[in-house]
């Protein structure tokens, strides 16, 4: 058995400022909201619509788990959800570097989400039949993904 990854788009997710939680049980909780953004590639292409957010918990050692969840409004009309949970992980140095605003290359770190995808448009019925992962990283007030469908 082998797996093939197809790339199917590249998202540019726009991020309004978090709003912290605290320290909770799980770990340290911040809601980010999520007010924009694109999707361009060879099987989706649009605009993230502002309807979502990034509800993260970061763990003792810098482990960020991520469960954002948003919408993406194909330029033909469709609505797909997106629901991405993953994690994030950075040395101290890097993780204030990113906090910080400075543009550090993804290879520095880990991220990497799993995703899946939904719609009711009978167009992008075929979102819904496959698993998804990406990779990617935050750029300033965005976080930038490519979307691969796992094969």
């Amino acid at each position: 058995m082998s797996i093939a990854l197809e790339h199917i788009c590249d998202l540019v997710v726009e991020l309004s400022p978090p709003h912290e939680m605290g320290e909770a049980l799980a770990g340290t909780r911040r809601i980010i909201p999520i007010v924009g953004g694109t999707a361009t590639g060879a099987r989706i292409n649009g605009r993230i619509l502002n309807v979502g957010a990034d509800w993260q918990t970061v763990q003792a050692g810098g482990v960020a788990q991520l469960d954002a969840r948003y919408a993406i409004e194909t330029d033909d009309g469709a609505v797909i959800e997106v629901v991405s949970q993953g994690i994030r992980h950075a040395s101290p140095e890097v993780a204030a570097r990113i906090v910080a605003g400075e543009v550090v290359p993804p290879s520095e770190y880990y991220m990497r989400t799993a995703i899946r995808l939904d719609s009711g448009h009978p167009d992008y019925a075929w979102v819904a039949r496959s698993i998804y992962v990406a990779d990617g990283g935050k750029v300033g007030n965005t976080v930038r993904l490519a979307v691969y469908r796992v094969g």
